[in-house]
């Protein structure tokens, strides 16, 4: 499966916009293997408390996923969307 990075994050993924992985069965499993691969991305959009945070969301197959439980398929797309800020 392919995860889609944003652009402020390449710096954790060594200027990578696409991560492939393998063996993932939900939106955490992937967000573990990522931190293990890239330590410190996990930190930039999950929280705490272990939930997507408020300005982050990720689209699994072209659709939503609002937690961390939400399953990934061998064969889908996970995209990682930040919102944008500023004034």
């Amino acid at each position: 499966m392919r995860v889609r990075v944003p652009t402020h994050l390449h710096d954790y993924t060594s200027g990578r916009a696409e991560v492939e992985l393998a063996h993932v069965a939900t939106l955490g499993d992937v967000l573990r293997e990522l931190d293990q691969r890239y330590p410190g991305l996990r930190f930039r959009v999950v929280d705490e408390q272990d939930r997507i945070r408020r300005h982050i969301q990720f689209f699994v197959a072209g659709r939503v996923a609002r937690d961390l439980a939400h399953p990934v398929g061998e064969h889908d797309e996970v995209q990682i969307v930040a919102a944008l800020s500023g004034g």
